[in-house]
C-alpha cells in the first residue's frame, strides 16, 4: 500500500490536505473511491474519538486494488470561517467532493470510468446529490445512510436520546417541542425567511430547507446506477427497522439496488458494544477497526460493476 499527499481544492479558497491510497502492485489503471464524512467537523480519517473508519476502509480496500482519495473536511479546517457564512451542504460538503471526484480522474493509476462515490452517515445522505451535481460516479456506496430528511433524522434522534432515563426524558421532550416547532413550515418558508431564522450553534432553518428538497431515495430514483445500501444492525444513530427498512420499501421497484446488513456491526460499521445512544462515548471510545467482510462486500461490489 501506498498513501500520497494531496490538496482538495488546491488554490482555491478553501484547500483541503487528504490522501491518496493506492495499492503497492499497479499492472492496469484501479477503480477508485472518494469518501464523503458524515455530519459535523471531520478530520480526513472521519475519526470519531477512537475509530478511524476512513482509514480502515482507504487500506483494507488498497488491499483489493482499490484505489481511494480521503481529506479533512472544510468545517474540520475552516470551522471559524465557515460559522461567518451562511453555509449550505454544498459549500461543507458538496463542493468538495466533486473536486476530488475531478482530482481522482487526473492521477494515472486511476480508471477515470471507474470512479465510485462512498459515504457514510450524512454523507450517504448526500452521496446520491453529489453523483447527480456532476461527480458522474460509476456507482454509489452508502454506509449508514438514511432516506429521511435531516430535520426528521434530528428529531428520531432526540427522542431515542431520552429513553430508559425518566428525567432526561422529560428534558427531551421539551427539547423536542422545541426543535419541532423551529421546524413547522419549513418548505413554506421563503429562502430569505429560512436564512434569518436560526436552528441551534448559527445554523440556519436554510440549511435544512437547502438539503431537504430532496432526499436520497429522491435522487435515487431518478439514476439508474448501481447502488450498494449498508446497515449495521446494532447502530442507534441509524437504525434496521426504520431507515434501512425505509430505503428497501422507497426502492422496492429500483433496479441496480444491493442491500447488506451486518447484525453485530455499529454505525461506524465494527463490532457494536452497547446498544444504548446514551453511552455512545463509550461505544465510540473503544479502539475496533472494520473487518474484512465489509471490506470485501464493498471490494466486491466495486470490481462487480467496473467491468
Amino acid at each position: 500500500m501506498e498513501s500520497r499527499k494531496i490538496v482538495i481544492g488546491e488554490g482555491t479558497e478553501y484547500p483541503l490536505n487528504g490522501l491518496l491510497t493506492l495499492p503497492d502492485d499497479i499492472s492496469s489503471p484501479l477503480p477508485a473511491v472518494v469518501m464523503v464524512h458524515g455530519s459535523g467537523p471531520s478530520n480526513m480519517d472521519e475519526k470519531v474519538m477512537k475509530l478511524t473508519p476512513f482509514k480502515d476502509l482507504a487500506e483494507g480496500l488498497a488491499g483489493h486494488g482499490i484505489a481511494s482519495i480521503r481529506y479533512d473536511k472544510r468545517t474540520f479546517v475552516y470551522a471559524r470561517k465557515m460559522k461567518k457564512l451562511n453555509v449550505t451542504v454544498r459549500e461543507e460538503t458538496i463542493d468538495d467532493a466533486l473536486l476530488a471526484a475531478d482530482l481522482l480522474r487526473q492521477i494515472p493509476e486511476v480508471d477515470s470510468g471507474n470512479i465510485f462515490i462512498l459515504g457514510h452517515s450524512m454523507g450517504a445522505m448526500l452521496a446520491p446529490r453529489i453523483d447527480a451535481d456532476g461527480a458522474n460516479a460509476k456507482g454509489l456506496i452508502l454506509m449508514a445512510g438514511t432516506p429521511y430528511r435531516l430535520e426528521e433524522v434530528v428529531i428520531n434522534q432526540l427522542k431515542r436520546s431520552g429513553e430508559g432515563n425518566p428525567v432526561l426524558k422529560a428534558v427531551v421532550s421539551l427539547e423536542n417541542i422545541i426543535f419541532s416547532k423551529k421546524f413547522n413550515g419549513l418548505y413554506e418558508m421563503s429562502d430569505e425567511e429560512a436564512v434569518k431564522k436560526k436552528f441551534a450553534g448559527g445554523l440556519s432553518l436554510y440549511y435544512f430547507k437547502e438539503m431537504g428538497r430532496k432526499t436520497a431515495s429522491d435522487y435515487l430514483l431518478e439514476s439508474n446506477k448501481p447502488v450498494l445500501i449498508m446497515q449495521g444492525g446494532k447502530d442507534f444513530q441509524v437504525l434496521t427497522d426504520d431507515d434501512f427498512i425505509k430505503f428497501k420499501e422507497q426502492l422496492a421497484n429500483r433496479d441496480n439496488t444491493l442491500y447488506r446488513l451486518y447484525p453485530n456491526l455499529n454505525h461506524c460499521f465494527v463490532e457494536a458494544i452497547y446498544s444504548s445512544i446514551l453511552k455512545a462515548s463509550k461505544e465510540y471510545g473503544t479502539e475496533r477497526h472494520i473487518g474484512e467482510e465489509v471490506i470485501c462486500d464493498i471490494a466486491g461490489f466495486i470490481k462487480d460493476n467496473s467491468k
